[in-house]
């Protein structure tokens, strides 16, 4: 009957290979990475550890796990709907520019989360909104529409600040209005248009009528000077050439052409 023998040299074989094996799992396991732009937020049993920077770093397999927590500048949009002070319903998009303050992640991740966008920047920035247009009129959001927006900027770095999230930037994409609010406006516009145009006709007549009060004016001063003196003077010939004079002569007092002397024009 045979009886396998044991190779002493190939028994060692399955238990170097196992080993290796292991060797390379446990490390696989223990090494991570934290890519540029973030941070890593290294736990132990659940509890926090440590942070890690960017790079390569060891971690004790199956005890430790990491977070990782972006702290690029990063966009976000959002839908707000809020009141004016005249009571007019006024909606709007709006875009926050924003970033985590790195060095304290650790104090976001334990007491907000990984979710702190949505924990912390949309609620704010829709209180922030509310409060900042209550202070002005639905035509003041419009025509001080740079104010409005720094105002709302300046009190949304205030508060989320205190969650070490920084703004850099914040944006009012646009103020919606009610469709009977939107036709108040344009009626307003038309109207104002209309004061306008009729204020520069009323211009134009009074111009047109203060002309026309001063061409008569010279002409009955020149029929009273030849009617005087029956002379062609210096000013009524200068009178005819203002006036464009039509060769009809000015009539004396009972109708008849007066008699002009021409003796009695300055000879050059």
């Amino acid at each position: 009957m045979y009886k396998p023998t044991f190779n002493p040299k190939l028994g060692r074989w399955p238990i170097l290979i196992g080993a290796v094996a292991l060797a390379v799992v446990i490390i696989s396991l223990s090494v991570y990475t934290v890519p540029a732009g973030s941070v890593g937020i290294i736990t132990r049993w659940g509890a926090v550890n440590r942070v890690s920077m960017p790079g390569i770093g060891i971690r004790w397999p199956l005890m430790e796990e990491i977070q990782l927590m972006t702290v690029r500048t990063q966009k976000d949009q959002v839908d707000a709907t809020a009141a004016s002070k005249d009571l007019q319903r006024v909606t709007s998009t709006i875009a926050v520019n924003y970033h985590l303050d790195g060095s304290h992640a650790v104090d976001v991740f334990q007491n907000v989360g990984m979710e702190y966008q949505d924990i912390l920047l949309a609620p704010a920035i829709q209180n922030i909104f509310k409060a900042t247009t209550a202070q002005y009129t639905a035509e003041e959001l419009i025509t001080k529409r740079e104010e409005v927006r720094l105002r709302a900027e300046e009190a949304l770095v205030a508060q989320l600040s205190i969650y070490h999230v920084i703004v850099e930037n914040f944006n009012i994409v646009n103020f919606d209005f009610s469709p009977e609010y939107n036709a108040a406006i344009e009626a307003k516009q038309v109207a104002q248009q209309q004061v306008e145009t009729a204020k520069q006709k009323l211009a134009q007549a009074e111009v047109e009528a203060e002309t026309a009060i001063v061409q008569a004016q010279g002409q009955a001063d020149a029929q009273a000077i030849l009617q005087k003196s029956g002379a062609l003077t210096p000013e009524y010939l200068q009178y005819l050439a203002i006036t464009k004079w039509n060769g009809i002569l000015p009539l004396a007092t009972g109708g008849a052409v007066p008699f002009i002397d021409i003796t009695n024009v300055p000879q050059n």
